[in-house]
């Protein structure tokens, strides 16, 4: 599991059934644990919903060679949470609407 700051958030999205795709260190040794889940991460409406700490901030990536993501990492414990980088096509989105 990630961090406490992110594990509520983690949680929620695996409850509601959106497939996990990797889990561990991601791309330096300043990640400690990101998950990526098959999913587009509407991060506005995240933080309607969800009490996240000031240590979470908004992540994106938009990679041109090594991948691109969307959601929110941990500045404190080096923690994230990761979804596509835009909504497609049979891609469910979190949280739904």
């Amino acid at each position: 599991m990630t961090c406490e700051h992110l594990r509520a958030l983690e949680q929620a999205i695996l409850e509601s059934g959106i497939r996990e795709t990797s889990r561990g260190q991601a791309w330096s040794e300043n990640c400690r644990e990101w998950v990526y889940f098959h999913c587009f991460i509407a991060t506005a409406a995240v933080r309607e919903r969800f009490p996240l700490e000031g240590c979470v901030r908004d992540h994106e990536h938009r990679g041109t060679h090594d991948g691109s993501e969307r959601g929110f990492i941990c500045e404190q414990c080096h923690d994230g949470l990761m979804g596509w980088i835009e909504p497609a096509p049979g891609v469910p989105v979190f949280p739904q609407a």
